[in-house]
């Protein structure tokens, strides 16, 4: 037994038990800190984890490599993060906070914008390839696995040729305003279901709508 270990007993601290860690889920919201990217596309991410964190009636607090908010749900604790780190070094950030709360990857939910599927569609899978999305790219690199739960909200792709990073790093036009005001809380909705229903359910019910 090690002094941390000696010292958690003596202060009486319970060791985590096979079921404790499976009641533990980590939600990433993928984004870029900093004001001018609040409102834009690449910052869906950012934009469901806050509305999910007001839903539940918690705030975020500075944490390291990230904005973190606790929750509790149903028995469950819940880890909200968005990383500090920008787009492209998300990993570090996600790899730290699964490994500091002691979560199963299978209980890890990182949510991004995708070009490739229409605005305001959603798409949750267990596994799969970066598709090109730098968040996604580093998180892959930092575990060596694309098997991990990811959640996409489509952005469309709506700009022309080599207007890409204008395009995800523009804001939503007043179109896509209006429409947010239903799909954001539809996508509360599926984390919730992603968290107390789990993967397979919540693909079922939420996946191309």
């Amino acid at each position: 037994m090690n002094i941390i270990q000696f010292l958690k007993n003596l202060l009486g601290f319970k060791k985590e038990t096979q079921e404790d860690i499976m009641k533990k889920f980590l939600i990433v919201g993928l984004g870029n800190i900093g004001e001018k990217y609040n409102n834009t596309r690449h910052n869906i991410g950012f934009q469901i984890v806050n509305a999910f964190v007001k839903e539940h009636e918690e705030t975020f607090s500075t944490d390291k490599l990230g904005d973190i908010a606790k929750l509790k749900i149903k028995g469950k604790t819940v880890i909200v993060l968005k990383p500090n780190t920008y787009m492209n070094l998300s990993g570090k950030a996600v790899q730290f906070w699964l490994k500091k709360e002691n979560i199963n990857v299978e209980n890890l939910l990182v949510i991004t914008d995708d070009l490739n599927i229409d605005f305001g569609k959603i798409r949750i899978k267990g596994k799969g390839s970066s598709g090109g999305h730098n968040g996604l790219k580093d998180i892959q690199e930092k575990f060596n696995t694309g098997a991990y739960p990811r959640f996409r909200f489509g952005v469309g792709n709506s700009y022309g040729r080599g207007k890409q990073v204008d395009y995800v790093l523009g804001e939503w036009n007043k179109e896509e305003q209006s429409e947010m005001i239903e799909r954001i809380p539809f996508c509360v909705n599926a984390v919730t279901s992603f968290i107390t229903a789990g993967l397979s359910n919540t693909m079922n019910e939420f996946n191309g709508k």
